[in-house]
């Protein structure tokens, strides 16, 4: 059995040019040449992942993305952002709006396939960890949820994925450069300092448990949880 990858994109070249390649690594492949012929035949059934777009006309790619996050049952399906706007700024938006990856065009067939694959193996159920508890702190990966107690807090999907990494190796320090590669994923070229950003949201979000102080800046090293803060 085939698995579904949606390409929704404008421009007919880049539909014959995705067909073309990823039927031959197996996949069945949908075009749409918009978000909103994509959207309803994504209520019928949903793909393996989704190859987008960002400057589609009508709904853009970014809005897409948000919409699709925002509903549980699409708020897992992963998606690979294509697109002719190559600046770091232009890709730290698409990932930090819920993005797995960013791709930039002109697009590199066997560049693509590979990312889609690194993706999907990611995303795996079997490849993520179980519920951890350290510190006070529950995280169950199942669920997407994060508890202090019986308070439920609010994480984003990344600080949700920062946070699990680094509970599942408590004490140990992790440079930039390692978080970015385990978290982010080592064929996504960003600046270190997003590591910065994203460890000042995930204190932010632990703040209402009183446990920011478990996510430790080792100076000239890195970062650590640390379970007995």
């Amino acid at each position: 059995m085939s698995f579904t990858i949606f390409v929704i994109d404008s421009d007919p070249a880049v539909q014959q040019l995705l067909t073309q390649n990823l039927g031959q690594a197996g996949y069945a492949v949908r075009c749409f040449g918009d978000a909103l012929t994509a959207l309803d035949a994504l209520e019928r059934g949903l793909p393996e992942a989704v190859l987008l777009e960002w400057d589609l006309p009508g709904l853009s790619g970014l809005g897409v993305i948000r919409r699709w996050r925002a509903a549980p049952a699409t708020s897992e399906l992963p998606i690979l952002m294509l697109s002719a706007r190559c600046s770091e700024q232009d890709k730290v938006l698409a990932l930090e709006s819920g993005a797995d990856d960013f791709i930039c065009k002109p697009l590199a067939p066997r560049e693509t396939i590979a990312r889609l694959h690194a993706v999907l193996r990611r995303r795996r159920p079997a490849a993520i960890p179980g519920a951890v508890q350290v510190a006070g702190l529950r995280l169950d990966p199942q669920t997407l949820s994060v508890t202090a107690g019986e308070r439920q807090l609010c994480l984003g999907r990344v600080e949700f994925r920062l946070l699990n990494y680094l509970m599942h190796h408590p004490g140990r320090v992790h440079s930039r450069a390692q978080l970015l590669d385990q978290v982010w994923g080592s064929h996504v070229f960003l600046d270190e300092r997003t590591v910065d950003t994203h460890v000042g949201r995930l204190r932010n979000a632990l703040q209402p448990s009183g446990l920011q102080g478990a996510i430790q800046t080792v100076r000239g090293s890195g970062y650590r949880f640390h379970a007995q803060c």
